[in-house]
Parts: structure tokens; sequence; C-alpha cells
């Protein structure tokens, strides 16, 4: 099971405007500088992102981006789903046509699999992430200067 460039991507740039949401927009230029995802990538998420009523839209000067509603409120799963992620550990595209157009042995497991993830990441929410240690480290790091990617998927500093 992977997770896509798309859904990682999201999850960062969504962890980063809760970070920085002190009651005015943020910009997704500013986004992109700390996180390190070009511009126009961040512009097809957040259309998305918009839709599903996760983030709203400030525009002018000063415009950008908020949340929607509190990070509480908004969970892994919200924006894997917002951004047309899925989650598929069965490695045949939650079809059961993997063996010669048939089910596979496994492919109940895997499904399951898929099911147990999503349910996981719909227990996670921003807020959730935002009270990290790990997540305030890098934070802190990158209000500093400087570039330092936030990898959700490994909560790591590169």
């Amino acid at each position: 099971m992977k997770l896509t460039t798309r859904g990682r991507y999201a999850v960062t740039a969504m962890l980063d405007l809760a970070l920085h949401a002190d009651n005015s927009p943020v910009a997704l230029a500013d986004i992109s500088d700390r996180q390190g995802i070009s511009l126009s990538y961040l512009e097809q998420l957040f259309s998305l992102l918009r839709k599903k009523d996760l983030v709203c839209s400030v525009r002018g000067p000063g415009g950008g981006y908020h949340l929607s509603r509190s990070d509480e409120d908004i969970f892994v799963a919200h924006i894997i789903d917002a951004v047309d992620e899925v989650l598929d550990a069965t490695g045949c595209r939650g079809m059961a046509n993997c063996n010669g157009g048939e089910e596979c042995l496994t492919h109940h497991l895997w499904a399951d699999l898929s099911n147990q993830i999503h349910k996981f990441l719909s227990q996670i929410s921003l807020a959730d992430l935002v009270q990290r240690s790990e997540v305030r480290r890098v934070m802190e790091r990158q209000s500093g200067g400087g570039t330092i990617k936030l990898d959700i998927g490994q909560l790591a500093v590169s």
C-alpha cells in the first residue's frame, strides 16, 4: 500500500496551513517555500480541498487560505479523500479482478487492511498533528529560515 505524492502533499500542506493560521490567510506561495511543493501543484490541491469545504480562500492583497473549520474537525482521511486519493492495499485497485478477472486468494485480506488504514486516518485530526512535538520542532526550524521539508509520511526532517 502506497500513499501517492498527491495525498502526502495535501496532508503536508494542510498541516502547514493549520500551523500558520494565526487568524490571517496563509498564501500558497508561503506553503510552497516552506514545504518545497510547487505552487501550481498546491493550487490544484487547494482547488480540490476547497470543493470539499476543508479550506476557504480570501482574495486580494494579504489573501490566501484558511481552514474552513477547526483543526479538531478536520481528519487526515478527509484530506486524503478530498484529493481523490485511494488507499488500496489490494494491488488490484479495489476491484476483484486481479487474478484473470477473478478475485485473488488474498483480495479480502488486503481490502480489510485498506479499510483499517482509512479508519486509522479517520481518527487523526490536524489538531492532533499540530500538538506533536516533532511537528512543532520542524515548524520552528522552518520559521527560522531555510527550507526544511516536512515529510508527513515519515515525520522526518530532511
